[in-house]
């Protein structure tokens, strides 16, 4: 490894010497070191294929993963979206086939809430009344649609204007946390994950915090060349993070209801590349999975000492799929439906049983 191990809370099971929080805490954690897939090592195809399952198909654009937990579960509050994205909007992220009523709410500044919910200064209560006095006489004048587009249109307007009140947009309220937490949790990938905790408790079901701004090295995780030198720094900001958003969840008893995951689109080979750094490798990679009331082991899975080759327990992406949707209450095995086409949930994905014992 291009770093020294550290011992953890799990006997057997060590971590990179710059996740020196999360080490005491692998007990809640487990790091599942065979996920893999043939998909090839690009970043857009890959990071299509680990939010979605499936690799880019002809015919059918297939839901992400936040999309389709929204569409089962939806939100658990009414003054709350089912889906909020903390980093840039694609539509890997999205919600394919099942439509705008199962996409994500998105964000890029933890300082303010989403653009457009905010009313502003010139609009006053009153105005804003007037305006949705306006919006239901166009409603009631015109006639019945069974158009499914122009019904969802008319759901993002429903939800635009409840989610646009005070009452939610109190979440994205940091300073009103203590100081010392703010801290704990560090710098900005930090203060997103903060902010996911404050919308869970506001109702929200399912939150991708994005690691992808503002990297301290320079070139963020895809580090071929130079970056790799402060990697590091990457690392310790995640560790730092991730630590504090296990305690805090733990403190407040909702990590066993709260499942976390970290995922990339692929990992990196042992060896360096030409420019110094490391490429990609999908054939092994860890994905790591926290909380959720599962049984956790520290690590499941085995490869060769390179981490190349799996030798034991291999965990395909729909596997891994299967697993996070078994541990959310969403049965794997059911259809959803691309019209009148049924589409599994996931592909065939079997869900990790040691981590349901």
């Amino acid at each position: 490894s291009y770093y020294e191990s550290i011992d953890t809370a799990v006997d057997g099971v060590r971590v990179c010497e710059h996740l020196k929080q999360l080490a005491p805490l692998m007990d809640r954690v487990t790091a599942v070191r065979t996920v893999n897939h043939k998909v090839i090592d690009e970043h857009a195809a890959a990071t299509n294929f680990m939010h979605t399952g499936r690799p880019v198909s002809g015919t059918v654009v297939y839901p992400s993963l936040g999309s389709v937990v929204a569409h089962e579960r939806g939100a658990s509050a009414d003054n709350a979206p089912p889906y909020v994205l903390i980093g840039y909007p694609n539509i890997t992220r999205g919600p394919g086939f099942l439509g705008a009523r199962d996409s994500y709410l998105y964000l890029t500044d933890t300082s303010q809430g989403p653009a457009g919910l905010s009313r502003p200064e010139s609009i006053t209560v009153a105005r804003q009344s007037r305006r949705q006095g306006f919006l239901a006489d166009l409603r009631n004048a015109q006639p019945e649609s069974d158009d499914v587009r122009l019904r969802e249109y008319e759901d993002a307007i429903d939800q635009s204007l409840k989610l646009s009140g005070p009452e939610f947009n109190r979440s994205f309220q940091l300073d009103s946390e203590p100081s010392d937490l703010r801290t704990r949790y560090g710098g900005e990938f930090g203060q997103r994950c903060l902010l996911a905790r404050r919308l869970i408790e506001r109702g929200v079901r399912f939150i991708e915090v994005s690691h992808n701004l503002n990297f301290l090295n320079g070139s963020g995780w895809d580090v071929h060349n130079g970056g790799i030198l402060q990697q590091h720094a990457l690392i310790q900001e995640m560790d730092t993070a991730v630590s504090a958003l296990i305690t805090d969840l733990e403190q407040k008893q909702m990590l066993d209801k709260t499942l976390i995951i970290i995922s990339s689109e692929f990992g990196r080979p042992p060896e360096f590349d030409s420019g110094g750094g490391r490429g990609h490798q999908g054939s092994s990679f860890t994905c790591v999975l926290a909380g959720g009331g599962l049984a956790h082991c520290g690590a499941y899975g085995e490869t060769d000492e390179l981490a190349k080759q799996i030798v034991d327990s291999p965990v395909s992406v729909a596997d891994l799929f299967a697993t996070i949707h078994t541990a959310v209450g969403i049965d794997p095995s059911k259809n959803l439906y691309d019209s009148d086409r049924p589409v599994p949930i996931t592909d065939m994905g079997q869900p990790i049983s040691k981590l349901f014992v």
